[in-house]
């Protein structure tokens, strides 16, 4: 036997050819359970860095600013600056930007009463005494004034009207007691014939509810300081019928809808008592962008209750609309026979999300698509006064060759991050989406993205937070209706409580086939 320092080694062949086996087997066992160590500890480190980002990124959700803007002032690393490689004409347009932003004057401030709001004089004068000099004693001479303004505020105005029609009958027929014929002034024309309710007072309600997001339980407790008794269920039964009343029109911004070669939807959640169902949703639909095209239709806003999310409510709706329809990445949309537009805001808004949980002052990957995704935008903000034709040519021109190194880079960047990151879910969100994303190139008629829809959403989700759930689906639908006619009127530049007191006025004097006359942009307003 031969002695080591460390160990004793045997002198036949056969046991030190085990031994060497044995100890072979012992380290391939202890790599093997080191690199299931070190995966393991790989894994760890990914979820860690996961769930950091998830926590990050819900308390941005919860306190920090909801503004999705991206200035690209940052100075990017040289990967960037290879990626973009601005070229000799960039460059100049760069300089002279910078140097018109230099000369550029602070924009007005706007004025904080109304110059357009009626004004009263109010003359704060000297006392004739007082009108002499203090030196020679000569009458002084009126050398100018100073004004100021102060907002008087008048409480709203109740008052009853008493509709007196007077009964008139034959004396002569009564004397000879011959059965008389009693004539009468007809009822004026309402909305709703039986009821105390005027137009103005339903304007009211409903403005109070569908545009400042007002309860009806507060309605209540605030015609009462009115001294005025009318309760929440009187209120909602007015406006269900209200809202059967002008199911025509609705009918007709539908149909007229469906006619238009664009739209944009949207939807979001509402909770029905009734249901019993988590899955009920409000649907919004519309036409027209936040600037109208030239000679384009008049912008329409409906909104559609549904039990659900389900695809046959959205096919149910548009009736085998086949023009284009943008929206987010929802797939229930692809069972339409419509050609479906993508939203570049929900991709720009996934790389803001990964941006935001970047070290602070540092770049990344984030900030490349960030960068190019602005440039896109910046070539749509020179589109609305263009045509339909000027549109299309501007963006084949100028705004494919950036989409083209925005999926160079999305496709590089792919196999280069985890996929369950921020950056990783937005790198393949848009992978995904690709062919939508890309699909507005070959349309004048639509937007860069579906900001037009969520804001059309938005003031149902304001409401929401106030009265926070429908009881019934007839009340549900009643204010799909309602809502409706408010926003389209907004989005006509009506105010909706003028708007609304002339069509209550004139809606049970107009014949069915006149309900183009209601419309926002035919009626005539009182």
């Amino acid at each position: 036997m031969k002695t080591t320092e460390n160990t004793t080694l045997p002198d036949d062949v056969e046991r030190l050819k085990a031994l060497v086996l044995a100890l072979q087997n012992k380290n391939s066992a202890l790599q093997k359970e080191a690199a299931k160590e070190a995966a393991e500890a790989k894994r760890f480190e990914k979820l860690y860095y996961e769930t950091w980002e998830k926590w990050q990124l819900a308390l941005r959700s919860r306190f920090a600013s909801k503004s999705e803007a991206y200035d690209g002032q940052v100075d990017l690393f040289n990967e960037i600056e290879q990626t973009l490689e601005p070229t000799v004409e960039e460059i100049a347009e760069a300089d002279a930007e910078k140097e018109t932003i230099t000369y550029t004057r602070k924009k007005a401030r706007a004025p904080r009463i109304a110059p357009e709001l009626p004004r009263e004089d109010v003359l704060h004068d000297l006392a004739d005494k007082d009108k002499v000099c203090g030196c020679c004693g000569h009458d002084l001479h009126r050398m100018g004034e100073e004004v100021s303004e102060k907002l008087e505020f008048i409480p709203a105005h109740v008052k009853v009207l008493r509709h007196i029609r007077p009964k008139y009958s034959c004396r002569q027929c009564e004397q000879q007691a011959i059965r008389t014929e009693i004539k009468i002034a007809p009822v004026p024309a309402s909305v709703l014939p039986k009821s105390i309710a005027s137009a103005s007072l339903l304007t009211q309600i409903i403005c109070a509810k569908f545009v400042y997001g007002l309860p009806l339980y507060r309605q209540e407790a605030l015609f009462k300081s009115f001294g005025i008794e009318i309760n929440r269920q009187t209120m909602s039964r007015w406006l269900i019928k209200v809202s059967e009343q002008l199911r025509p029109l609705y009918k007709y911004f539908h149909r007229r809808l469906l006619e238009q070669p664009a739209i944009w939807s949207d939807d979001t959640r509402i909770k029905v008592i009734e249901t019993d169902n988590a899955q009920c949703a409000m649907w919004v639909y519309g036409c027209g962008m936040e600037t109208p095209l030239p000679g384009g239709a008049p912008p329409i806003v409906l909104y559609d209750y549904r039990d659900g999310r389900a695809g046959r409510y959205i096919t149910d709706f548009l009736q085998g609309y086949s023009g284009l329809l943008q929206v987010d990445g929802y797939q229930a949309y692809q069972q339409t026979h419509a050609t479906l537009i993508g939203c570049w805001a929900h991709a720009r808004r996934k790389f803001k999300e990964a941006k935001d949980v970047q070290p602070k002052g540092k770049t990344g990957r984030a900030d490349v698509a960030l960068s190019l995704i602005q440039k896109l935008y910046a070539i749509e903000k020179s589109l609305p006064e263009k045509t339909i034709e000027e549109r299309l040519a501007i963006r084949q021109q100028q705004s494919a060759p950036i989409l083209q190194q925005i999926k160079e880079y999305l496709e590089k960047t792919a196999f280069e991050v985890p996929p369950k990151t921020a950056i990783g879910l937005a790198v393949h969100y848009s992978l995904n989406q690709w062919n939508k994303l890309t699909a507005y190139l070959g349309y004048g008629e639509t937007s860069i993205d579906n900001n037009r829809a969520e804001r059309a959403i938005k003031p149902f989700v304001i409401g929401r937070k106030n009265w926070l759930f429908a009881n019934t689906r007839t009340g549900a639908t009643a204010s799909a209706i309602l809502y409706s006619i408010v926003e389209t009127a907004k989005a006509n530049g009506l105010r909706p409580e003028q708007y609304l007191q002339a069509l209550l006025e004139q809606l049970p004097t107009t014949q069915a086939e006149e309900i183009e006359l209601l419309t926002p942009w035919n009626i005539t307003l009182s």
